[in-house]
C-alpha cells in the first residue's frame, strides 16, 4: 500500500488520500512526495479531471514532515539539503499554479484541501498551497506550524507564504511562537478558509464551480501588496524593526531558529515570490547545519517521543491506572488530583480534614472555571472532570485503588504514618508512590510492608504545567512498579524519566548547584545583574537568583541543613550558606514574602534588592561575561556527568529531556550530555581546568568525560542508544 491513493469521481472531481501505512498520524516522507508529485501530474493531464481533492483517511491530516527525511538530507551535505527542500518547494508550486497558463494565470484545476482533524507542520504547508482549504468543525483537531518549538522552523514554504498572506505582524505568533489553533480560531485568524459539518461536500461544490480568478493566489495577482507593509514600506519598517527587537529579546540571541526564520522573513519580502522560496530554503538549509537544531529536534521530538512510548519500561503487562488515591491535598496533591481526573482516571483524595480535601478539589475547579472562560473547556466537560474526584478524610475509600500517590509534608514521620494507614486498605497488589524532591526512597520504603512495590513520583511545581516527571527507583522498587508508575505518568500526558535512588535524584542534583554557583558569586562580590543575565543570555529561562526566590530562600536553608546533617565534613557549600542564612534572618524569603534576593511591588519583581551590596560590595574587577557562563553552565552539566557515571542516571536522552522539562535547562543547546557534544569533551575539560583551578575541585572533570576525550567520542555516539554508563 502507499502513502497516497487516486480515485477518480463520476462528476470530475479526483480526490487523493494520504494514508501512510502503520502510522497513526500521517507524515510526509521522500517517497510520499514524490508520489505526491505523480498524481499531481495525472490529474492535471487527465481531461476527465475538473479538480483535486487532497484529504486523509486517518482522524487527523498530517502531523507534519517525517524527521528520518530531514537526516537523510542532513547527511548528504548542504547542497542535499537544498536540493531535498527545493524539491518540495517545487511539488508544492505546482500544485498552487495547477496548470494555469503562466502569463495569462487561466486554465488551471482547482485543487483544495480537506482538513478531518489535525494538521501540523508540512500537514498546513501544503495545504496552504491549495487554493481553498476546508476543516471539519473537529474543536479537538490542532492547526499550526510548530516547528520553532524544536529548533527548526516552517520550511517548506509556510513561513514565505504565510507571511504573504497573513503579513508578518500577524504571521507572527504562528511562526515565531508555533501558535497552535483549533479550527474555528484558525479560520478566524485566517489561516484557513471555511470549517463545516461536512468538508468533503462543500469542497466538491467548491470545486465544481471555481472560476479561473479563484485559483489565483494574492502574491501570484499583478499589483500585490504584503499585508501590513513590506520592508521597504513606512508600517512595514516599524514592524520589522519591532519584530528583530522583539525576537532577540525573547531568544536573547541563542536560538538560531528565530533568527533564521526573520531573516527568510525579511529577505523574501524583498524579492518576487519564487526567489522568496530560495531564500526560505538558503535559511533552512542554514539551520538544518546547525548544532543546535539538530540537538533541540533529538532531544524536543525523537528522544522525548521515545520516552513517552516507554523507551526504558520494563517487559511487564499493561499496569493502566483505573483508580488512584492521592494523599495529601496541598498545592502538589490537588495539581495531581486534577491531571489524573481530567486524564479520564478515578481519584480519591484524602486529607486530615474535610475542608482540606475540598480546597484541593475546588483547584481543579478553578483550572476548569478558567477554561470555560477561554472556550476550551465545557461545563459539560467540568462536570465529568469533578465527578471523578472524590475528597474525603476517610482512608476506606482507598479501597480498589491500584495506585497511591502520597504528596504529604516532606517528614519521614508523617509519610511513614500515611504509607501504614493507606496500605491497610489498599489491595496487595496496589503500587504505592512518594510525590518527593529530596527524601531517600529507599529509606522511606522502610515504612512500607511491600518495599519492591514502593517507588517515588517526583511531580514539579505547577503540576498542570510542568511536563516532567521523575520516577525514583528505590533499592528494593521492583519491575511492576516501575511499569505502574510509566503507564500513570503516561496517560496523564507528562514526560517521564527514570532514575536510581540518591541525594536530590537528578533533576534537583543538577539545579542546586546552579543556584548555589550563583549566590557564591554574590559573596564573590560579583554583580548580581551579571550573574542574572549571564543566566538568560546563555539560555536560562530563570537567573539563579531569581529561581531561588521564586522556590523560597527558606526552603534552601532547611535544605541546606538536611544536606550538611547527611554529609558531615563532606558538605561542600558552607559559603553559599552564609549568604542565604543571613538572607532568611533579614526576612527575605523569596517571592512569597514580597522581599528577596529582589525587591517587589505587590508581588511584581522591581530590580534586584540593592542591600545585597551592602552585605556584599561589589568587586572591583568583575569577571568575563563568558568565565560566569562556563560556571552557571558547568555546576549543572558536571552534576549531570557525575549522575549518569554513578548510575543514578541511566539513559542520556533521559538526562537531556529531564534537563529541559525539569529545570529550563538552555533548550537551544538540546540538554546538557548535547551541549557537551556541541562544543566537544576536549573543550569542555579545558573549560573545567581553568574552572577548577579558579575556582576549587567541584569543576574537576569527572572520569567519564576525560574518557570521551581520550577515545575521541562523544556523548550521543557511545551513549545515544540508550546505554547505560557502567555497561559501556
Amino acid at each position: 500500500m502507499t502513502d497516497f491513493t487516486y480515485d477518480l469521481g463520476a462528476d470530475g472531481v479526483a480526490t487523493i488520500t494520504w494514508d501512510v501505512v502503520a502510522k497513526s498520524m500521517n507524515v510526509m516522507s521522500t517517497e510520499g512526495l514524490i508520489l505526491l508529485d505523480q498524481l499531481i501530474d495525472q490529474a492535471l493531464a487527465d481531461e476527465a479531471c475538473k479538480g483535486v481533492i487532497i484529504t486523509s483517511a486517518k482522524k487527523d491530516f498530517a502531523g507534519g514532515m517525517d524527521l528520518n527525511v530531514i537526516a537523510q538530507m542532513r547527511a548528504g551535505g548542504a547542497q542535499a539539503m537544498f536540493d531535498g527542500v527545493m524539491q518540495l518547494h517545487g511539488v508544492l508550486r505546482k500544485i498552487e499554479r495547477a496548470g494555469m497558463d503562466p502569463k495569462t494565470l487561466k486554465g488551471g484545476k482547482p485543487i483544495v484541501t480537506v482538513l478531518p482533524g489535525t494538521a501540523l507542520g508540512i500537514g498546513l504547508e501544503l495545504p496552504l498551497a491549495t487554493h481553498r482549504i476546508f476543516a471539519a468543525d473537529n474543536p479537538k483537531a490542532k492547526i499550526g506550524l510548530p516547528e520553532i518549538m524544536v529548533g527548526i522552523f516552517p520550511g517548506g514554504g509556510g513561513t514565505t507564504r504565510l507571511v504573504r498572506k497573513m503579513g508578518a505582524m500577524a504571521a507572527a505568533p504562528f511562526l515565531l511562537e508555533g501558535k497552535l489553533s483549533n479550527p474555528k480560531a484558525a479560520k478566524a485568524a485566517g489561516l484557513i478558509d471555511e470549517v463545516c459539518e461536512d468538508p468533503m461536500a462543500a469542497a466538491r461544490d467548491w470545486v465544481l464551480s471555481a472560476k479561473d480568478g479563484d485559483l489565483v493566489k494574492p502574491w501570484d495577482a499583478k499589483g500585490y501588496k504584503m499585508p501590513g507593509g513590506a520592508p521597504y514600506h513606512p508600517a512595514g519598517f516599524m514592524t520589522f524593526l519591532g519584530a528583530s527587537a522583539m525576537v532577540h529579546g525573547k531568544t536573547m540571541g541563542v536560538y538560531p531558529a528565530a533568527k533564521a526564520l526573520l531573516s527568510a522573513v525579511y529577505e523574501g519580502a524583498l524579492v518576487p515570490f519564487d526567489t522568496a522560496l530560495k531564500i526560505e530554503a538558503r535559511w533552512f538549509t542554514n539551520l538544518l547545519l546547525n548544532p543546535s537544531s539538530s540537538a533541540m529536534i533529538r532531544s524536543l521530538f525523537i528522544n522525548k517521543e521515545a520516552l513517552e512510548k516507554g523507551a526504558n519500561r520494563p517487559q511487564v503487562e499493561d499496569q493502566s491506572v483505573n483508580k488512584v488515591g492521592i494523599l495529601g491535598a496541598g498545592m502538589m496533591g490537588a495539581g495531581i488530583a486534577y491531571v489524573s481526573a481530567n486524564a479520564g482516571i478515578e481519584v480519591v483524595l484524602i486529607d486530615a480534614s474535610q475542608e482540606a480535601a475540598d480546597r484541593g478539589k475546588s483547584y481543579s475547579t478553578g483550572i476548569l472555571d478558567k477554561g470555560i472562560q477561554r472556550k476550551k473547556v465545557t461545563e459539560e466537560k467540568k462536570a465529568e472532570v469533578l465527578a471523578r474526584i472524590t475528597a474525603t478524610t476517610d482512608y476506606a475509600a482507598l479501597e480498589g485503588c491500584d495506585l497511591i500517590v502520597e504528596a504529604v509534608f516532606e517528614d519521614p514521620g508523617v509519610k511513614a504514618e500515611v504509607t501504614a494507614k493507606a496500605e491497610a486498605v489498599i489491595p496487595e497488589t496496589a503500587i504505592f508512590a512518594t510525590n518527593t524532591s529530596t527524601l531517600p526512597i529507599s529509606h522511606l520504603a522502610k515504612a512500607s510492608k511491600r518495599p519492591e512495590q514502593f517507588i517515588g513520583i517526583h511531580f514539579f511545581s505547577p503540576v498542570d504545567k510542568m511536563l516532567l516527571v521523575e520516577i525514583i527507583k528505590g533499592a528494593q522498587t521492583g519491575d511492576v512498579a516501575v511499569a505502574k508508575a510509566l503507564d500513570f505518568v503516561r496517560a496523564i500526558r507528562k514526560t517521564p524519566i527514570v532514575v536510581n535512588d540518591a541525594r536530590f535524584f537528578y533533576a534537583n542534583r543538577c539545579i542546586i548547584p546552579y543556584i548555589n554557583e550563583g549566590i557564591r558569586m554574590v559573596a564573590e562580590g560579583v554583580n548580581p545583574v551579571l550573574v542574572e543575565n549571564a543566566a538568560k543570555l546563555v539560555g536560562m529561562p530563570l537567573g539563579p537568583l531569581q529561581l531561588v526566590d521564586e522556590t523560597s530562600i527558606d526552603l534552601g536553608v532547611k535544605i541546606a541543613k538536611a544536606t550538611k546533617a547527611a554529609m558531615g565534613d563532606a558538605y561542600p557549600d558552607g559559603a553559599v550558606d552564609e549568604v542565604v542564612f543571613w538572607m532568611a534572618d533579614q526576612g527575605r524569603l523569596g517571592k512569597k514574602a514580597d522581599a528577596g534576593f529582589y525587591s517587589y511591588a505587590g508581588g511584581k519583581r522591581a530590580g534586584l534588592w540593592a542591600g545585597l551590596a551592602d552585605q556584599y560590595p561589589r568587586a572591583e574587577e568583575q569577571p568575563e561575561l563568558t568565565e560566569v557562563q562556563h560556571r552557571l553552565l558547568m555546576a549543572q552539566v558536571l552534576e549531570a556527568v557525575r549522575a549518569f557515571e554513578q548510575g543514578v542516571l541511566t539513559d542520556i536522552r533521559e538526562g537531556d529531556v529531564g534537563a529541559i522539562l525539569g529545570w529550563g535547562f538552555a533548550p537551544w543547546s538540546g540538554g546538557p550530555f548535547a551541549w557537551l557534544d556541541i562544543i566537544g569533551a576536549p573543550r569542555a575539560v579545558e573549560i573545567c581546568e581553568a574552572l577548577e583551578a579558579a575556582y576549587g575541585p567541584r569543576f574537576n572533570a569527572p572520569a567519564l568525560l576525560r574518557d570521551i576525550v581520550e577515545k575521541g567520542d562523544s556523548f550521543y555516539a557511545r551513549f545515544g542508544g540508550g546505554q547505560a554508563a557502567a555497561a559501556a
